[in-house]
């Protein structure tokens, strides 16, 4: 085989690999995109406000701002919840933390067994749809916050493809200019006679 049509023949190859990234670069792109309004569209029905920076003025364990909810809850004072970020932070430092104030720990699975061993305790099974919804509600947020992640590592992925293409094209391109410049003639791999001893 001679250099020519091996540099033709792997430029072409070239150029299907260029076509694939840029074809992957754009499906990845339109998947962030989709995530991220999908994400936005959900969490914005919700109509879940983050307290107004007032609120953040005195916290007080127990209460409905806590001192730890100063350094993350803080930061989205007054701003509807749309993020995935967001959504992590209200789930993670805000439900968590009254669930964890509450009887049981706030963890669902004890608070329902002590609800079931006491059928008559309506304070235990209002205790228990309480947290039912809240822990329904973290669970929920958590997963908008994991495909907003997602979307994220789409878009990178998008990133990458997209240069890969670019760097590939310039390696195509370069192989067809080298193909042009070789004569027919010339084999792909030189050898050098041995030498008679």
């Amino acid at each position: 085989m001679s250099r020519k049509i091996f540099d033709i023949l792997t430029s072409a190859g070239g150029v299907a690999i260029v076509v694939v990234l840029v074809i992957a670069g754009a499906l990845l792109t339109w998947g962030h995109s989709f995530v991220n309004s999908n994400v936005r569209d959900q969490l914005s029905q919700q109509q879940i406000y983050f307290p107004p920076k007032a609120a953040f003025a005195h916290p007080k364990a127990g209460s409905e701002i806590t001192p730890s909810m100063i350094g993350t809850v803080s930061k989205y004072a007054g701003q509807q919840l749309l993020t995935g970020d967001q959504a992590k932070v209200w789930a993670n430092d805000f439900i968590a933390v009254h669930l964890s104030n509450m009887p049981y720990g706030g963890v669902y699975s004890k608070v329902s067994a002590a609800a079931l061993a006491n059928p008559k305790n309506a304070q235990l099974a209002e205790l228990r749809n309480t947290v039912f919804m809240g822990t329904t509600l973290r669970g929920l947020l958590l997963e908008a916050y994991a495909f907003s992640e997602i979307g994220t590592i789409m878009f990178v992925g998008a990133i990458a493809a997209f240069i890969l293409a670019a760097v590939m094209a310039v390696l195509v391109g370069l192989g067809f200019w080298h193909a042009r410049r070789t004569e027919e003639s010339v084999p792909l791999l030189r050898t050098k006679p041995i030498p008679a001893s």
